[in-house]
């Protein structure tokens, strides 16, 4: 990931031009990689942050179990597996291949062109980017405007996952009235997990607050003490929870638990682990692991979290010399089809970290990271630009017309986005 340094901009409003009426878009939020020199001040860092936003019209809003904690959306009337069969079922072609996509939004700055190309290609996932002090209810006043141009399927609207970052410390999009001042890793690792856990589900709630869905959080990645700062895209920035798996484990698990608590999703980042590379995927290519395995204990993190119920994993683009040393990890069958789905047992939505404008994949056109990514397994492909979605999107097409067990995986992975959806409160059922 990388951090992006920049200043903070004046709110805008700019009207988002679809087919429904919109409200008006006015936010600064974070980018999706992490871009800043060490040091500097505070930033945004691209990494999905999962939280329940605004329900659609249909869905349920969370009820407070007996212990007072919040407990997930439930969409009435059917179950997650006949919702999503029925909204699979009623899906064209190109709506199906949209899902599978996540697009940046620069909120500082909307961009009429990037809106139209979401819409008109049926992405059906959101990334807030850039920075803002607006708070928590000019935040759900944006995001209200995003699900308005959500698809409709038999004319029942499948929503919008609307994701942000929100780690902490320098990686923290959305500021101002409403939100705290979340630390960094290295803070929150300090912490009991009791006390995590519990602040997590206060972070959760301020982001279901202002209608976010989805946290590209908690970090996963284990950095050694000797390696430390050195670290490009994790130590320098202090984001990871501590130098031994252990901590980390039990500091991923917590937050991670937190938010579920409140019925906000997660994504565990970055899988297998960017703890031991030097580069940052974001701004180098050729970043390499020369040191984790499939068995090595720097993975507990992840299984951690993904036993405390975090629905999404986002695979780093690093490439894994002892697990898969021909493919970078987001490309890989081995990482993503026997690490991470078998041994792991993740049954949940596998996104990429950036693939649209990272220079680690600057070698592969976008058609070719699209179909690199889905063949070997990955389910949502995270684009800071979306001016790549239709060349991926049209790959995707002309694939699953050619292979019919290419388009039975990409089915798959549309169930597995859109269970995620149903879980969250986003589809409507009748």
């Amino acid at each position: 990931m990388r951090i992006r340094v920049r200043q903070r901009p004046r709110s805008r409003r700019t009207a988002l031009r679809t087919g429904v009426p919109l409200t008006t878009l006015a936010l600064a939020v974070a980018g999706c990689g992490a871009s800043v020199t060490p040091g500097t001040t505070t930033t945004s860092l691209r990494n999905t942050v999962a939280t329940q936003g605004t329900p659609t019209p249909g869905a349920t809003s969370p009820t407070p179990s007996p212990t007072g904690t919040a407990t997930a959306h439930t969409a009435p009337m059917a179950t997650a597996t006949s919702c999503t069969d029925q909204i699979l079922a009623g899906m064209t072609t190109a709506q199906r291949v949209g899902q599978l996509f996540m697009g940046g939004v620069n909120a500082a700055k909307p961009d009429q062109a990037q809106l139209r190309i979401l819409r008109d290609n049926h992405v059906g996932s959101v990334m807030l980017t850039g920075r803002s002090s607006a708070g928590t209810a000019a935040t759900r006043k944006i995001v209200d405007g995003f699900r308005g141009q959500a698809d409709r399927v038999g004319g029942k609207q499948v929503g919008l996952v609307v994701a942000t970052d929100q780690e902490g410390g320098k990686v923290q999009v959305l500021n101002g009235p409403g939100f705290s001042a979340m630390p960094n890793g290295v803070t929150q690792g300090k912490k009991s997990t009791t006390m995590l856990r519990a602040e997590a589900a206060i972070w959760a709630q301020q982001l279901k607050r202002a209608g976010i869905d989805l946290n590209l959080a908690p970090v996963a990645d284990v950095v050694p003490a000797s390696l430390g700062t050195r670290n490009i895209p994790i130590g320098s920035f202090q984001r990871e929870y501590g130098n031994t798996p252990g901590p980390v484990a039990s500091h991923t698990g917590a937050f991670a638990a937190g938010f579920k608590q409140s019925g906000v999703m997660t994504t565990l980042k970055h899988f297998p682990g960017l703890g031991q590379v030097i580069g940052n995927t974001d701004t180098t290519a050729n970043v390499v692991d020369s040191v984790t395995t499939s068995t090595s204990a720097s993975l507990d993190p992840f299984k951690s979290g993904i036993q405390a119920g975090s629905p999404f994993v986002m695979v780093s683009s690093a490439t894994y010399n002892k697990i898969d040393a021909q493919h970078i990890a987001a490309f890989s069958p081995t990482v993503i089809g026997q690490l991470l789905r078998g041994q792991m047992g993740f049954k949940g939505v596998v996104i990429s970290d950036d693939i649209g404008n990272a220079v680690a994949v600057r070698s592969f056109t976008p058609a070719q990271r699209a179909l690199n990514f889905t063949s070997a397994g990955g389910d949502m492909i995270l684009t800071v630009r979306p001016d790549v979605i239709p060349a991926m999107a049209q790959a995707i097409q002309t694939r699953m017309g050619q292979d019919a067990s290419y388009q039975a995986k990409i089915d798959d992975s549309v169930r597995r986005i859109l269970d995620a959806k149903h879980n969250a409160g986003l589809l409507q059922c009748s």
